[in-house]
């Protein structure tokens, strides 16, 4: 029985799966694949800002997209595990391209080519021929010479029925694909070793966890701190002026974590000058630095792009802080009849407890501020066209609506903090120390805001003749004081009646009105000021409505200038003047008024005198990776020029015998076809067939 015949059926193996897998990594198809999607990455962490406080992208994407973009780590994407593993795919694909294709190249250089027939030279584009009465070996050694002359390298090789002479020229542009390659894998592995990498390695394995609670440094247990031995670090440390540092914050996506250094930072000296606008010109920090192992010492002042280099560590001057100036404060009452100030101390980066409700966080002192106070429009101007709640609402700006409104300048110290409560909500506040002028009134700023991402909105109380708040806060007290509205009342019925038995009716009744409006103004938890008002004209028929608003901010107006004398007699102090300047500070008062209900806040901290203690923030970096960098970029550098500006020619030459001499084919080819290459092949065309 004969077995079946397999004459003229080939068979095809199959690659191993390795093989395949290895040739689709080094691809040139899936490199630039890796590319596009790091290149996708790089767009997405320049357009979304990078290492934000978790509230603000809550803010910006809310409680949803938040959670699913920081599950993929789009808060910090150059250092998430997926844009890692892009880069480190990356190298591995690059370097296996190089392993793959270099000793090909290498070997390609080194080629003279010499096994071509002469009838494959009659293939090429640019070839010529022509005859000498030379000899053979004559006429190679003339071409051979003539090239050598032009630049190439040559080499004859004698064949079985002629001479062939092989040249070539710039056989180091395959170095440009060789040192561009390489390039990529160097700079990659610069940045991974500069990278997250080393710090998550230590989390993964050592169980380094970052640090998210709250205390002094010397506190924070060993799990959260890094060694000295850390290969690469990037951190921060502020220094307040005669104090020292041997620690750096490292921050990370869920907390920090505590970067011991090598050496001790003592800041000697801090400097800083301001351009006349208000913006730094100059600031630097004359500093001590102290090895903790041998005690070696280094004195320098680092500026800004004037680091110093210690112990492979560079310390940069990376910006400057407040180093917890001390404060001192006067409280104000802002709810309620109460107006009896308090005093109150801080210092910048503590806390203190307002009461037993509310707990003070001090986040900021600036000595003075200088800002831009040109004239403008004033929000409250009263225009033509609009309906009465619009005019209504007008009033509402400095604490409601104009949070952009803020046109000043030189306005001296300013503090800022946080106001939280029991249950953890907090607003901050920005008040200034001094007044300012601002649409020609002199007021106190009193900024607010809800949000960190927000602009500041400003109440703005006016200034009285002391140039203080006291006035105002008197007239506020006595506002939320039922007795006092009603005194209010019955002084302005009295002043605006005649005395008589036909007014005592009118009077009545207008001591009511004046009272029901102050009550209003006074409002409740949902509407006070003018959007109380407002609202109480919108029950009114919209006929009427223009003609009421007259009489009701008349009859307002009236019953708060009466209010405030009624609140001054009852502190023992005589009436005021009934002047010009008078009647606009109460005109400013009313709007402020008006706007305190948007200010949230139970009392108003004016700041009275201060201690100003400066603090000098450093980056404290240690990257070895950058030397790395740097030698890719050479690399990169040498591979460019190798490519675009070498150029690769080939040459062959075949001579053989005829019965007149010799008879020669020249042919030529490159990888680039350019003008160069032949104007090139033109002189080579004229030169070698000459006489000798």
């Amino acid at each position: 029985m004969s077995s079946p015949s397999t004459t003229g059926i080939q068979l095809k193996t199959r690659r191993p799966i390795v093989g395949e897998i290895v040739e689709l990594i080094s691809s040139m198809r899936f490199a630039i694949a890796l590319l596009a999607m790091i290149a996708i990455a790089a767009v997405i962490g320049t357009v979304m800002k990078q290492g934000e406080a978790s509230s603000n992208y809550i803010n910006q994407f809310g409680p949803f997209w938040y959670e699913v973009f920081r599950k993929i780590g789009l808060y910090t994407v150059y250092s998430a595990w997926w844009f890692l593993l892009l880069m480190a795919v990356l190298v591995i694909s690059t370097t296996l391209c190089i392993v793959r294709n270099a000793p090909k190249m290498l070997k390609d250089m080194r080629s003279w080519r010499e096994n071509v027939r002469e009838n494959s030279l009659l293939n090429f584009h640019h070839k010529m021929q022509w005859q000498s009465p030379l000899g053979r070996s004559a006429l190679a050694q003339q071409s051979a010479a003539r090239l050598a002359d032009a630049g190439y390298k040559v080499k004859l090789v004698e064949k079985e029925n002629g001479t062939l002479v092989a040249a070539k020229q710039g056989a180091a542009n395959k170095f440009g694909y060789i040192f561009a390659h390489s390039a990529i894998v160097i700079i990659c592995l610069g940045g991974l070793l500069d990278s997250d990498v080393p710090i998550r390695m230590q989390e993964w394995f050592l169980a380094k966890t970052p640090f998210n609670g709250s205390g002094l440094i010397s506190q924070v247990p060993p799990e959260h701190r890094l060694s000295t031995s850390n290969p690469t670090f990037r951190g921060n440390t502020m220094i307040p002026e005669g104090q020292n540092s041997s620690t750096a914050i490292l921050a990370r996506p869920d907390g920090v974590l505590i970067q011991e250094l090598p050496f001790t930072i003592n800041l000697k000296k801090f400097t800083i000058d301001f351009y006349s606008t208000g913006m730094p010109k100059l600031f630097a920090s004359d500093v001590e630095v102290r090895d903790n192992q041998t005690g070696e010492t280094a004195k320098a002042t680092i500026e800004v792009n004037k680091p110093l280099i210690f112990k492979g560590v560079a310390i940069y001057q990376s910006s400057f802080e407040d180093g917890g100036s001390k404060l001192k404060l006067t409280g104000f009452p802002m709810t309620g009849n109460d107006s009896k100030r308090f005093d109150i101390a801080g210092e910048v980066g503590a806390t203190t407890p307002l009461g037993d409700a509310y707990t003070v966080e001090w986040s900021g002192f600036r000595p003075f501020n200088v800002e831009n106070v040109g004239p403008t429009d004033d929000p409250r101007a009263v225009k033509k066209g609009k309906s009465l709640q619009e005019e209504l609402g007008e009033h509402m700006g400095s604490a409601g609506k104009n949070a952009n409104n803020k046109n000043l300048k030189n306005v001296g110290p300013s503090v800022s903090y946080k106001l939280r409560d029991k249950t953890g909500q907090a607003r901050e506040y920005q008040n200034y120390m001094q007044p300012v002028t601002v649409d020609g009134a002199t007021v106190f700023l009193a900024g607010m805001r809800a949000n960190p991402s927000d602009n500041f909105s400003y109440l703005r109380i006016p200034a009285d003749d002391a140039h203080s708040v006291t006035e105002w806060m008197r007239l506020r007290a006595a506002l939320h004081d039922p007795a006092m509205r009603a005194a209010a009342a019955q002084r302005y019925a009295e002043r605006a009646t005649p005395k008589s038995s036909a007014g005592d009716a009118l009077r009545t009744q207008l001591q009511a009105s004046a009272e029901k409006s102050l009550s209003i103004f006074a409002g409740d938890d949902k509407a006070a000021g003018f959007m109380g008002i407002s609202q109480f004209l919108e029950k009114i028929p919209a006929g009427e409505q223009e003609k009421a608003a007259d009489v009701v901010m008349k009859i307002l107006n009236g019953s708060l200038w009466d209010l405030w004398q009624a609140a001054r007699a009852k502190d023992g102090l005589p009436a005021v003047a009934e002047d010009e300047t008078h009647a606009r500070f109460l005109q400013l008062a009313t709007n402020a008024l008006s706007d305190a209900f948007f200010y949230g806040a139970p009392v108003y901290l004016q700041l009275e005198d201060f201690t100003h203690i400066q603090a000098s923030v450093f980056q404290v970096t240690r990257s070895p990776g950058k030397n790395v960098v740097y030698l890719g970029c050479l690399f990169l550098v040498l591979g460019v020029f190798a490519m675009f500006y070498i150029r690769e020619r080939r040459l062959w030459i075949w001579i053989k015998d005829d019965a007149n001499g010799t008879e020669a084919l020249m042919a030529m080819s490159t990888q680039r076809k350019t003008l160069d290459f032949e104007r090139e092949f033109e002189t080579l065309k004229q030169k070698l067939p000459q006489a000798a």
